[in-house]
């Protein structure tokens, strides 16, 4: 079981990772610095990269956290 958690956790590191890779390359092309993410209403598809890098961030905290209660 632990085996299989640390799997997951693997897999969601190498999305997040993919995710931002992607936001920040997307968000340079449009002319805007990640950095500014949290301040300008982006568009579609910058907004759901956004998201979905934000639920990534989540799962993964929450596995983090899950699994400390289990040591």
């Amino acid at each position: 079981m632990n085996h299989e958690i640390h799997e997951w956790g693997g897999r969601l590191e190498e999305r997040l990772r993919e995710v931002e890779e992607r936001f920040e390359r997307q968000m340079r092309e449009r002319g805007f610095e990640p950095a500014q993410a949290e301040l300008i209403a982006l568009p579609g598809p910058l907004a759901k990269l956004y998201a979905e890098r934000e639920e990534l961030r989540a799962d993964l905290e929450q596995l983090k956290a899950d699994l400390e209660q289990r040591d």
